[in-house]
């Protein structure tokens, strides 16, 4: 078995073949995935093409697609692919949204890929080559104190016991606005994890742990030296409940906020 660098030529083919399909194609017919959620024709079409692809190029390796679910993995390695990350906001036209592949080992993000097609700009990590974004290192940021941090929020939930899940959201967003920099909601995990990895964020506190969404960005945001924890302060794995990720001086200061009753550090 090829050691897990050795993938990464693969993931960027992949993701070429995702990002020309986003580029070229129309949202087209929408699929409803329950309450206010919804596939796209790209979202199958990206999906297909590079499962297809992959299963060519690296045949030892499963497979774990938001759209149509997983196909068996070897030893213990699985692809994750958000096919389009913020469908509703490329439906909407936004270029906030982007293609997320991410490499599973184990339970453990541990290579990933991620482009914003219309930002033009592609951010990646892998274990032995460190993080990059059109090929500059990146490095997450230095900020060590809240009041000067920016800090990305995942979507309110939709569905089944929403109402629930937002007062959660609601009293997460009022103990953090009135003691950091400003807060942001970007609609698509991929490109908050990107960014947190770029220094262009701070934190992000995102109350769900998808593997489509969050598999290659935690493994770029690791990799550029952020921390990344699930809600209860424990080491994010893919089946943690949420995804927290910060600069590393903040992490003292943002995990006591995110527990009920909790006080920041001095």
């Amino acid at each position: 078995m090829p050691v897990i660098d050795d993938l990464l030529p693969a993931a960027h083919e992949a993701v070429d073949l995702a990002r020309d399909l986003m580029r070229t194609m129309l949202p087209g017919v929408l699929t409803a995935k329950g309450d206010r959620d919804m596939a796209s024709e790209v979202d199958l079409a990206i999906e297909q093409k590079v499962r297809a692809f992959l299963a060519a190029r690296t045949p030892h390796v499963g497979f774990l697609g938001e759209e149509e679910g997983a196909r068996g993995a070897e030893d213990g390695l699985i692809w994750s692919l958000d096919p389009v990350d913020g469908t509703v906001n490329f439906v909407h036209g936004s270029p906030l949204c982007a293609v997320s592949l991410g490499l599973i080992e184990d339970g453990h993000s541990v290579l990933g890929v991620i482009d914003t097609p219309f930002l033009n700009s592609r951010f990646w990590a892998s274990p032995g080559g460190g993080a990059f974004c059109d090929d500059v290192p990146i490095r997450a940021s230095s900020v060590a104190d809240l009041p000067e941090a920016l800090v990305a929020i995942g979507d309110f939930a939709v569905g089944e016991d929403a109402d629930a899940k937002n007062r959660e959201r609601f009293t997460i967003l009022e103990t953090l606005v009135p003691r950091v920099q400003r807060i942001r909601m970007l609609g698509t995990a991929a490109t908050d994890l990107a960014w947190l990895a770029a220094g262009r964020l701070d934190a992000l506190v995102m109350l769900s742990n998808k593997p489509w969404d969050t598999s290659a960005g935690t493994a770029i945001a690791r990799t550029a030296g952020a921390r990344i924890f699930d809600r209860d302060g424990s080491e994010h794995m893919v089946a943690s409940e949420a995804t927290i990720a910060c600069a590393p001086a903040l992490a003292e200061k943002l995990l006591p906020l995110l527990t009920p009753g909790g006080t920041p550090q001095p």
